[in-house]
């Protein structure tokens, strides 16, 4: 063979390396945690979580991103849209709270996703109830639907 031939099929099988090593980065590590689900203490209270994983990106200010699991929509809170007045002071508070921790998700047994596919939970933090500051703090609003686990003003 002449060292064109080689030369290719060297590329060839580091093209092919790269593109293995690759897809198990992003498909095979599914940032596991020890337990993905337990229980928790927040505010004297005892929370039981059904998922937990890494908050990689705050879209919004009620719709995170949680490695391993995907978006997550922050049920039964409504902050302001794109365009809206308190956006970005939703979206910050969300971020300075959840963004590069790791959040223990409580999701909704009567309804675990939207029509969008994200996953509805409340959304805690080893010391806050995401879902409850928001509202506290005045930036979101409840936003009660059905069906749900949670019962209106529970959260």
């Amino acid at each position: 063979m002449n060292k064109q031939k080689i030369s290719l099929i060297l590329l060839v099988i580091f093209a092919i390396t790269i593109a293995l090593t690759l897809a198990n980065a992003f498909l095979g590590d599914d940032n596991t945690i020890e337990n993905r689900t337990g229980t928790i203490t927040v505010d004297g209270r005892t929370i039981h979580y059904e998922n937990a994983g890494k908050c990689v990106n705050v879209v919004d200010g009620n719709t995170i991103e949680v490695y391993g699991v995907g978006k997550v929509q922050l049920s039964q809170v409504k902050t302001p849209d794109l365009n809206e007045s308190g956006f970005s002071d939703a979206k910050k508070f969300v971020e300075d709270k959840c963004l590069g921790k790791i959040v223990y998700l409580d999701i909704d047994d009567a309804q675990p996703t939207d029509k969008y596919g994200r996953t509805l939970a409340i959304v805690y933090t080893d010391s806050a109830d995401i879902n409850r500051e928001l509202i506290d703090s005045g930036i979101a609003k409840i936003s009660y639907f059905e069906p749900s686990e949670f019962k209106k003003g529970e959260v």
